[in-house]
């Protein structure tokens, strides 16, 4: 069995469930407190008038939240970025498994969190810091969060991806920036973001695949038809990576192309 599609199986349904109970809490006109098990009910005719959410929608939602907590981080963050290109540098130098997965998910999640850090310090300054005052309701709180995010999004989305997107989905071509539409921006932003880590990627292969002719050249004119041209050429690769310190100069160039 495919596992990507049994855990879509298993969380779609969790979805789908929290979205139905949400919205029908959210829009009921009963005032009587709908009973979920013994000892347990909630008063539905006051959900959706501006008071607070019961605690249970709220853990619902929230553990609806962290099972989409990944998507979001790919989707709507500059990590698909970084390790595209942290891959790409690994294939680039030759090293089949060196450094692991583990160590490049680690680092870009590292400097994910360090690049968005001036957006997280807004949406808590924005939303999270006046939800816990009490001063905004949780769906104001959604609305100012939704802002700061935007933003980043906007200056990282080529106007061609996000004109694409609208073309496709057939809808009015946004006249101002607040009326673009999540569903436009975030593959918009998704399709920048993959062609800007392409660019970074071949940048960064073109001096080892420079390495690699030179020793596959050498190797042929010595008549070392036998050597395999990687054995000689991953030390060099290696070496000169060093010399330069190359993950500094790769890291700098991952963050200064995010603004």
């Amino acid at each position: 069995m495919n596992i990507a599609a049994y855990r879509l199986n298993l969380e779609t349904p969790i979805f789908v469930l929290a979205i139905v109970i949400v919205l029908s809490f959210a829009f009921s006109d009963a005032h009587a407190a709908t009973q979920l098990a013994p000892g347990i009910s909630i008063d539905v005719g006051t959900v959706g008038k501006g008071t607070a959410l019961a605690a249970p929608i709220k853990i619902l939602l929230g553990l609806t939240f962290l099972s989409l907590l990944p998507a979001l981080l790919v989707a709507m963050t500059s990590f698909s970025r970084i390790v595209i290109v942290l891959s790409l540098l690994r294939h680039a130098l030759g090293t089949q498994e060196t450094p692991p997965n583990t160590v490049l998910l680690s680092l870009a999640l590292f400097l994910t969190l360090f690049t968005m850090s001036p957006v997280l310090t807004q949406l808590d300054k924005v939303a999270w810091q006046p939800y816990q005052a009490g001063k905004i309701d949780e769906q104001q709180a959604l609305v100012s969060a939704a802002d700061p995010l935007r933003d980043f999004m906007l200056r990282q989305t080529r106007e061609q991806d996000l004109a694409l997107m609208v073309e496709i989905s057939k809808s009015d071509i946004p006249k101002t920036v607040d009326e673009v539409r999540f569903i436009h921006l975030v593959p918009a932003f998704m399709l920048s973001e993959l062609r800007s880590a392409f660019q970074i990627g071949f940048v960064i292969f073109l001096p080892f695949l420079m390495i690699d002719l030179v020793v596959s050249s050498i190797l042929m004119a010595l008549g070392m038809m036998m050597v395999p041209p990687v054995m000689v050429s991953l030390p060099l690769k290696i070496l000169m990576f060093i010399v330069i310190d190359g993950w500094s100069l790769v890291v700098k160039a991952l963050v200064g192309s995010i603004h």
